[in-house]
Order: structure tokens, then C-alpha cells, then sequence
């Protein structure tokens, strides 16, 4: 039996430009027929799974806004999972929307039960519309709201690309389907003589797409002989603060990683007016930073002192964050936080199987017939991996070079809020209109090694 392996990347960099063809992003499902081999229909939802009261945001499609809040669900449950397996002095850092666009790309070509398991701990059985097909359809309209320019200084970019054994047929349906959504083409490799070679090529076009922030995404031994398809999704942001910080206001103090181990950084720190909340009954304070262009901003969620970090991220659930960021008011706050850099990789295999995503990895389980030309049930998927990177300093997100500066009055209030994130907190970047995660982690210790 084959092995076909499949990577899912993140590069944490800044804003926008996707390559989707742009009918996709104005046609509507009947002029976009999507058919995969297999289909699978949703059970009736029932009044369960209409408990959210958000009203939909304007101009947005309210199937667009299910996924946008079944990506985010998924994003909370595996950082969850990644929390688990990590101590609580490590960082943690993924993209989410990443992870969930190479697995929607795979479920192209799922069927049964290997289907039934990615709707499900994807979340995606929660979009109203009940068929699996439509998904594609409402992940190309949100790239579509994700990946438009908003602001000449900020880059979110989303690729993805299906490298293929050269002696295998693949379905055309899959591929057109593919590109057509995902804008992933596929590039033929030769994984059966020189599989090698063929990891350092996939690796060099992640790096290539990623700024060469993410390198050497396939480790040593992730592909050999019997690999016969990889599925790459890459996402790059880089963003500038609408508020930058002031170089002259950089002091270095101590960060407590932990009751027993603090270290010296260097803090960042400015007073402006900023989307703030303090909320004692969950032991948490919550301010929300914008990039320029204001559609993307990164959210910090800091414990109290009398509260671990740890007990923050087990009660944490989507219905809790999208309250805090609603009873969110923009007030003066006197905000110091740490340069950072946080990198983060890991196989995705096991956290998966542990939220039910079990058949695809089981060589004797897996059914991806719609995946080859013949519809056999040859394939399975050996591992997944994630790698992914964060930069923090003055400036924005990933160092960049300044260019106009929004001056911002200041003036003395002294009903002013502090953010002093001297202690381990969470961090999320989303797209602030629709709520969509891009990024989540965990700034534990931002100390240099």
C-alpha cells in the first residue's frame, strides 16, 4: 500500500494577495459546478446547533460566516491539543486557516468514512448548507474576503500547491476542483527514484513562498519511495501597526515565564487609545491592536496575576473569545509588551487522531478514491506538518521598513487602563470583520536563547 504524505504550513509575515481567479470571487454555485467523487449530507442540525446570536456582518455571505466560526471552533480545540503536549513554559504558534485549507483540499478526494471524519472534527458539518461539496464553494468566497488588498503596506498571502508522483494518474476532477478553488496546481515530482530531491523542492517552494521564513518544512525522512502526493498550503503576513511604537520608548525589564524563572527583554511601550477589556469574572484583561488597513488585528489575552495561563486556555471556547471581543471598548491604555519571535513546528498526526480524525491515517482505513484516476483506495495519509513563524517588534509583525508614520495625540487621562504583558499570554490574529483565525499561540517566553 502507498504512503502519501501531506504537509500544511504557516509563515507568520504580514497582508494581502491571493492567487484566486477572479471569477471565482463574484460567480455563484451553479456557475461553478463542483463535483467530487464522493458527497457527503450533513444530519439535520436541529435547534442544537443554532445557539450562536451573532448576527451576520454585513456583506457577508451567511454561509461564509458558518465557515468563518467552524475554522475558528477547530482553531481553539487544536491549539487545545497542542497545549496538551507541550509544557507550560513553551510557546505554541500555528496557523489555523492554514491547517484547515490543506485538509479541505484533501477532503476533495475523501469518501465514507475518512469523509464523514474530516466534516466533522473540521467542524465544516456545521455549515447549514448540508452538502460536503458546497464547502469548497464558501472556502473560495472567504480567500476571497481573506486575500483582497486593504492596505499597500500589508501582505497576507495564501498559496497552496499538490506535488504528485509522476507515475501515478491523477483524477482530473481533483485537479481542476483543486485549482480552481485552492489555486493549487499540480507540479509532477519523483518521489520513487529521488524522494530527496523531491522534499527539497517542495521545501524550496514553501520557503520561496514564505519570505524563506519557513525552511525545511518536510523533515528528514518524512517522504521516501512509496510517497505519492503532498498537499502544501502556505500563508504570509506582514502587517504595520496603525500605532507603531516608539523606538525611544523600548526599556528592558523582567518577564516571569514563570513563579521560578524570569528573564530580561526588551519592552515595547506606548499609551493610545486602544479596544480594551478587563474581565475579572474570567481572570483575564483583552486588548486588541490593528494593523494598518484595520481589517487585521492581533488580540493579546493576559491573565491576571492571580491566575495561570494555563486555566485561561482550558475554559477558552469560541463563544467565550467572540464575548470578550464584543464587550471590547476603545479606551487610553498604557500598553508595554516584549519584542518577540516565536517559531513553532510539529507533526499534526497525533493531535488529530485524538479530535477523531483517525481512518485517514490508517493505511487500512483510508478511502481517498477521488484523489486517483482509477478510484482505488491506494492512498493514505502518512503524517501532516505544520512549521510557522512570528516576529514582533515596533514596527509591526515581521520587521519592515517604515514608511508614513500616523501620528497619534496623546493626552494625559487619568482613567487610563495598563496592559503590562510581563507574563505568559495568548495571542490571535484574525481578520476583525468576520472573526477568521489566520494565526494562534502562545508567548510563554519571548526571553533570547
Amino acid at each position: 500500500m502507498r504512503a502519501a504524505h501531506w504537509l500544511s504550513v504557516l509563515a507568520f509575515l504580514p497582508l494581502v494577495s491571493l492567487a484566486v481567479h477572479p471569477d471565482i470571487c463574484s460567480a455563484k454555485p451553479k456557475e461553478l459546478p463542483l463535483e467530487p467523487r464522493c458527497i457527503y449530507r450533513s444530519p439535520d442540525l436541529g435547534s442544537s446547533q443554532t445557539q450562536d446570536p451573532e448576527e451576520v456582518p454585513g456583506a457577508t455571505n451567511p454561509r461564509v460566516w458558518e465557515l468563518s466560526k467552524a475554522n475558528s471552533r477547530f482553531a481553539l480545540s487544536l491549539y487545545k491539543q497542542l497545549a496538551l503536549s507541550k509544557t507550560p513554559e513553551s510557546n505554541i504558534f500555528m496557523s489555523p486557516i492554514s491547517i484547515s485549507t490543506a485538509f479541505a483540499m484533501t477532503k476533495l478526494g475523501a469518501c465514507n468514512q475518512t469523509l464523514q471524519q474530516i466534516m466533522k472534527v473540521f467542524e465544516f458539518d456545521t455549515i447549514k448548507e448540508k452538502t460536503s461539496d458546497q464547502v469548497h464553494f464558501f472556502f473560495a468566497k472567504l480567500n476571497c474576503r481573506l486575500y483582497r488588498k486593504k492596505d499597500k503596506t500589508t501582505e497576507l498571502i495564501s498559496a497552496n500547491r499538490l506535488f504528485g508522483d509522476k507515475t501515478w494518474t491523477f483524477n482530473e476532477t481533483y485537479q481542476n476542483i483543486s485549482e480552481t478553488v485552492y489555486g493549487a496546481k499540480l507540479l509532477p515530482v519523483n518521489f520513487k527514484e529521488d524522494a530527496q530531491k523531491a522534499r527539497d523542492t517542495i521545501n524550496d517552494w514553501i520557503a520561496n513562498k514564505t519570505e524563506n521564513r519557513i525552511q525545511d518544512t518536510l523533515p528528514e525522512g518524512a517522504l521516501d519511495s512509496t510517497t505519492v502526493l503532498v498537499l502544501v498550503n502556505t500563508i504570509y503576513f506582514k502587517g504595520q501597526w496603525r500605532n507603531k511604537f516608539d523606538k525611544d520608548n523600548v526599556y528592558t525589564s523582567d518577564f516571569h515565564v514563570s513563579s521560578s524563572h524570569s528573564c530580561s527583554v526588551k519592552m515595547m511601550y506606548q499609551e493610545t487609545r486602544f479596544r480594551y477589556g478587563n474581565f475579572p469574572e474570567d481572570h483575564v484583561q483583552v486588548l486588541e491592536m490593528p494593523y494598518r488597513g484595520d481589517d487585521i488585528t492581533m488580540v493579546l489575552i493576559l491573565p491576571s496575576t492571580h491566575s495561570s495561563l494555563r486555566e485561561v486556555e482550558e475554559s477558552l471556547d469560541l463563544k467565550k473569545l467572540a464575548h470578550w471581543l464584543d464587550a471590547t471598548r476603545e479606551l487610553a491604555v498604557h500598553v508595554h509588551i516584549p519584542r518577540f519571535k516565536v517559531e513553532d513546528s510539529f507533526s499534526l498526526k497525533e493531535k488529530l487522531q485524538s479530535m477523531g480524525l483517525v481512518d485517514l491515517f490508517a493505511p487500512e482505513k483510508a478511502s481517498l478514491p477521488g484523489m486517483l484516476e482509477d478510484g482505488s483506495d491506494g492512498l493514505y495519509i502518512s503524517d501532516a506538518y505544520h512549521k510557522a513563524f512570528l516576529e514582533v517588534n515596533e514596527e509591526g509583525s515581521e520587521a519592515a521598513a517604515a514608511t508614513a508614520v500616523v501620528a497619534v495625540g496623546r493626552s494625559i487621562n487619568l482613567n487610563t487602563q495598563v496592559f503590562l504583558a510581563n507574563r505568559p499570554f495568548l495571542l490571535l490574529i484574525r481578520e476583525s470583520t468576520i472573526n477568521t483565525l489566520l494565526f494562534t499561540g502562545r508567548v510563554a517566553d519571548p526571553c533570547d536563547p
